[in-house]
């Protein structure tokens, strides 16, 4: 029976389809997660990537925002086109329109030929913009003129140009209150903040720490020299305790450097000292519990309780000590959480009065 070549795509386009569904399970691998807040977070990027929309995502630095990106991405139509991400912290003022939709031959000084820019090489895909919040006035005006019509000019150029480009934008940073400051404009954060994903910090998705540790360590296994480890209960209890500033991110560096110093195939409280000192100093009270304590178990319940008692605090203090928003927040029944605050000595008070 004779194939209609027509029906079959051609081969450039069979590979852009290819490369779409292995990039979706790539990060349908590498975005772990099972704590309520990472979970609403995934299911707003799954209903949002359908939409076209610009999406803003936020989060502290570590949080995988560019991850997300390319999940909006590659579950959207759009998902055999190009991803193309940009640092807006690198676009130098003087020439970000260039950068952004292209120009001339001849339209500065050292243009001395044409070139296509990040807008154009986007065409059909997604445009990522990470570290909104570093893109300069100029900048963002330049932006705000090509999200109201999708249309942009070449510099120096006069033929006006449409693009098919969504745009997914990032910051660490509240862009509110840079808009409160007069640092950010109002009429472009109302265009970015369509669709808006807040990534947690990891501190506040602590359940999700050994499915974490587990899926990074084997990551390092794969990196380096193929060997899988696993880590004590001990290290697991220090992990626990720190609030890591650097979030997923830094976590997996301190887990590929204690994999690669670790002799055996369990990485515990001795390779951590050796390779993040950080975890210790951060927290003197858990570092002496585990090298002070009698027993395995009061190390163990020690570190948990530093943990334990850090999380509710911090819940009752972002809702000013509302114990029931509290307990929303944390994914924990009322009662539980007003237990634990007893436990611990908490002044919800005082919190309701920060």
């Amino acid at each position: 029976m004779r194939t209609n070549s027509s029906s079959c795509p051609r081969p450039a386009a069979f590979a852009e389809m290819t490369d779409g569904i292995r990039e979706s399970a790539t990060l349908a691998q590498n975005l772990v997660g099972r704590s309520a807040l990472f979970r609403e977070a995934m299911e707003l990027v799954q209903l949002y990537a359908a939409w076209q929309a610009p999406v803003l995502i936020t989060g502290e630095t570590g949080t995988g925002k560019e991850l997300v990106a390319r999940a909006v991405h590659y579950q959207s139509r759009r998902r055999h086109r190009p991803f193309i991400p940009v640092n807006c912290a690198t676009l130098p003022d003087s020439l970000v329109e260039s950068e952004l939709f292209g120009h001339t031959r001849g339209a500065f000084t050292d243009a001395s030929q044409a070139r296509e820019g990040l807008v154009r090489l986007a065409e059909g895909g997604t445009l990522f913009l990470d570290e909104m919040e570093a893109l300069s006035p100029r900048g963002q005006g330049a932006l705000l003129r090509f999200l109201q019509d999708s249309r942009y000019r070449a510099l120096g150029g006069n033929q006006l140009h449409h693009a098919d480009v969504r745009v997914v934008a990032a910051s660490n940073i509240d862009l509110h209150e840079r808009v409160a400051a007069h640092a950010f404009r109002d009429d472009l954060l109302y265009r970015l903040d369509a669709f808006r994903v807040n990534l947690p910090p990891l501190r506040e998705r602590l359940d999700d720490l050994e499915l974490l540790v587990a899926h990074l360590l084997a990551k390092a296994a794969h990196q380096t020299d193929g060997l899988a480890r696993c880590i004590d209960d001990a290290g697991v209890a220090l992990l626990r305790a720190y609030d890591w500033p650097g979030n997923v991110r830094q976590l997996e560096n301190v887990l590929l450097k204690a994999h690669v110093v670790c002799p055996g195939a369990v990485v515990g409280v001795a390779e951590l000292q050796r390779c993040a000192p950080e975890l210790f100093q951060a927290g003197a009270s858990a570092h002496a519990s585990l090298t002070h304590s009698h027993s395995l178990r009061e190390a163990k319940r020690a570190a948990v309780d530093q943990a334990e008692r850090r999380f509710v605090e911090d819940c009752l203090s972002r809702t000013a000590g509302n114990i029931s928003a509290a307990a929303r927040l944390a994914g924990m029944e009322r009662a539980s959480l007003s237990r634990l605050a007893k436990k611990y000595g908490l002044n919800v008070r005082a919190l309701s009065s920060v």
